[in-house]
């Protein structure tokens, strides 16, 4: 199986080039691949995929987004769940296509769960994601030992819960998943812990479900944008800080842009016979 290693601000992923829908890719094969001790090691797997062979009304796909978009980015989180939507792996996506001479440099879109998201980007640098709203629900909570922390349930196309905290988020254990409430969040949630750090600047980090403590998380970016915008006349260009590095979110009325790096480092064959 040839596969692509690439990251987006270290939040890294798997990119296998599909483009017939040939491969019977199963949760357990994800898995394998993700494993950091045992396998090549990502936070997800990004199978690339011309949408008219992704099967669509299957597989969680929604029939009818394959409208002028010739690629669908078929994202697994690394326990091979599936996933609506990742604003890093979505640079990632587009940058290996550009790359490997599948799309040109400019600006097209990409099929995704969670709806057709657009992309920019030039022959290198970083690469901008059209993520659409981000919209916000209502108050959540996560716990962590004997710690409530009060937050905000948003939907950047997948779920969030955005936690605004006041200390330093090195202080933080994000070794086990926060617990939340399984009613408001039935197919898992990403939580965010971010704190202002400067005029429209924030740091965040990120337990992602599937996944664990990741060291970026492109929607979770957007999400806590999102909720320290909230009031705000104009709400206008973030800059967001996380472990692997530094994206801008830019967020106007119902619609919001992902702004980043987006780095290819390896390519390679699995062993015949490890998946």
């Amino acid at each position: 199986m040839r596969f692509v290693k690439g990251h987006g601000t270290e939040n890294d992923f798997v990119i296998l080039p599909d483009p017939d829908g040939a491969l019977d890719l199963t949760a357990e094969a994800v898995a394998r691949l993700c494993d950091r001790r045992a396998g090549i090691g990502a936070d997800g797997v990004l199978r690339v995929v011309r949408t008219k062979a992704a099967g669509i009304g299957n597989a969680g796909i929604d029939a009818g987004i394959d409208a002028g978009a010739e690629w669908f980015m078929d994202y697994r989180n690394a326990d091979g769940g599936l996933a609506e939507m990742c604003g890093n792996g979505m640079r990632v996506f587009a940058r290996y296509l550009v790359d490997a001479g599948l799309a040109a440099p400019g600006e097209w879109d990409v099929a995704t769960r969670a709806g057709l998201r657009r992309v920019t980007l030039g022959a290198s640098g970083d690469v901008s994601v059209e993520m659409g709203p981000a919209d916000l629900l209502g108050p959540g909570e996560a716990t962590m030992a004997d710690t409530v922390f009060q937050g905000v349930r948003v939907s950047v196309g997948n779920p969030h819960l955005a936690c605004r905290v006041d200390g330093p988020l090195a202080a933080l254990d994000l070794s086990r998943a926060p617990g939340f409430d399984p009613a408001a969040f039935p197919d898992g949630v990403n939580v965010e812990f971010f704190r202002t750090v400067g005029e429209r600047h924030l740091e965040m980090r990120v337990y992602e479900r599937g996944s664990g403590e990741t060291r970026s998380c492109g929607t979770g970016t957007v999400a806590v944008a999102a909720v320290a915008a909230r009031g705000l006349a104009e709400p206008g260009e973030w800059t967001v800080d996380v472990p692997g590095g530094r994206v801008t979110v830019a967020l106007g009325r119902g619609t919001s842009r992902l702004t980043g790096p987006a780095v290819l480092v390896a390519e390679g064959e699995t062993r015949p016979g490890w998946i």
